[in-house]
């Protein structure tokens, strides 16, 4: 617990007494007394109780306009109702056959539906999974070894994936990562295609590349459309495979993700969040001879081994009944379109906000998603720049200072409103035009904590 106080800090612990004794309870039995990184708050997170459509409430009764959003999976709210259905009546089914299900097959086909690039589907648990696997099927479809990421774009918590994101942009593994694993990583720079061109002719083993299509960490420091079409480019001429990591994007920018709003045909594509309908679940999806590897017949016949596969909970019956639900939802109707716009003016009127208070911070972002830069440099800089890509991590991923970000989250919370750990979060296709007015009437509030408490 930390010992740091203040007005926003006291207050907090007043609302949230029921939180913080079962914070206590938590750093007994998990490191820290979290179960993920992106849980993590000081003086100690809110404990949720019960949620629906765009909002929750902790155990301490105080209710919040939520954008954490399931972590990016609830395009539709929490409990939309025909999910819900669907799940509850599979229930009474089983949760676990141990066997091929026809609910599987449902949501594959809703899947290659709406996903152009999808000639076969192969579900995982999560989205971490789905990166690693895409990785390794394209290391064993090439026969090269190398993979080339660019520096901060996220896919996962997997020895491939865990530097280079929010720290070791040199390229170096994090703790518990092999020195051998991460020299076969080869860090490009986003947004650069002669820098990129150049790390490809540098590099002739490399067997994929893989990139998140909007940007890294959900737009934080977007890529534009430009980048993309030079990037598909650049790896089809040398036989580098192009993973787009959709895990946020997917079936969130429109019903067939970035690829289909870009016209960008990958050869393979990560999947999660969404695809699940808020339930755990991933997916590769792909060009049919690549993701024939996972085939003992279609290997064979091609003379390759077959790559291994298994997951206990792969493709499970809640998991498939929900997704089949969602996306069936995202097919037939504006869920897509409603988040979106919803986003953009809630952009608009944080930035609003901004402008009144004279404060020189930024609010951008793209479709269904808003973040909110702090400047902690205090550089001249505009929602148009950023979007237009003219900074990179070391601009936009530069920590603002800890306490700074702790209290404009608690803040926040302190007016019912949850904001994700960047600061910002996605957007759903439930969010009212009430959720908008009292998310800008908190983000002012808030401001005036800070200012009050010399943050600003």
């Amino acid at each position: 617990m930390s010992s740091q106080t203040s007005a926003i800090i006291d207050a907090y612990r007043r609302r949230t007494v029921h939180s913080a004794r079962l914070a206590q309870q938590a750093v007994e039995v998990f490191p820290g007394g979290v179960t993920h990184d992106g849980r993590i708050l000081e003086p100690y997170p809110i404990y949720v109780e019960r949620a629906a459509g765009p909002r929750k409430w902790d155990v301490d009764g105080n209710e919040y306009v939520d954008y954490a959003g399931g972590h990016g999976a609830l395009l539709l709210g929490h409990n939309h109702p025909l999910v819900v259905q669907a799940v509850a009546q599979q229930l009474q089914r089983g949760t676990h056959f141990g066997a091929c299900h026809q609910p599987e097959l449902e949501w594959g086909r809703w899947v290659q539906k709406l996903m152009p690039s999808a000639e076969r589907v192969r579900f995982t648990s999560s989205g971490t999974e789905a990166t690693m696997m895409a990785m390794r099927l394209a290391r064993a479809f090439t026969g090269r070894p190398k993979i080339m990421r660019f520096l901060g774009h996220f896919h996962g918590w997997h020895d491939h994936a865990a530097f280079g994101v929010a720290s070791h942009f040199d390229g170096t593994p994090t703790p518990g990562v092999l020195g051998e694993v991460a020299t076969n990583v080869v860090l490009a720079p986003p947004g650069d295609v002669a820098g990129t061109r150049a790390v490809l002719d540098a590099h002739a083993d490399i067997a994929a590349a893989i990139i998140e299509p909007t940007g890294a960490s959900w737009g934080q420091v977007p890529v534009l459309p430009d980048f993309l079409e030079a990037l598909r480019e650049l790896t089809a001429e040398r036989g580098v495979l192009l993973i787009l990591d959709e895990v946020i994007s997917g079936f969130r920018c429109s019903p067939g993700g970035a690829q289909q709003v870009y016209g960008i045909r990958p050869d393979l594509t990560t999947l999660a969040k969404i695809l699940a309908g808020g339930l755990p679940g991933g997916a590769v999806v792909g060009r049919k001879e690549i993701l024939g590897l996972l085939d003992v017949a279609e290997a064979a016949a091609t003379g390759r081994e077959k790559v291994p596969h298994q997951g206990t909970f792969n493709a499970n019956p809640l998991s498939a009944v929900a997704g089949s639900t969602t996306l069936e939802i995202v097919s037939e109707s504006d869920a897509c379109q409603r988040a979106n716009e919803y986003a953009a003016r809630l952009r608009e009127a944080l930035s609003r906000v901004l402008r009144d208070e004279r404060i020189p911070w930024v609010v951008y972002g793209s479709f269904s998603g808003f973040h909110v830069f702090t400047n902690p440099q205090r550089l001249e800089i505009t929602a148009a720049e950023i979007e237009a890509g003219k900074f990179d991590h070391r601009v936009l991923k530069a920590p603002a200072p800890k306490s700074l970000a702790m209290k404009l989250r608690l803040g926040m919370m302190l007016h019912g409103v949850e904001l994700f750990t960047w600061p910002g979060g996605p957007t759903s296709a439930v969010h009212t035009n009430d959720d908008l007015e009292q998310t800008a009437d908190a983000f002012r509030q808030t401001i005036k904590l800070l200012r009050a408490e010399g943050e600003l």
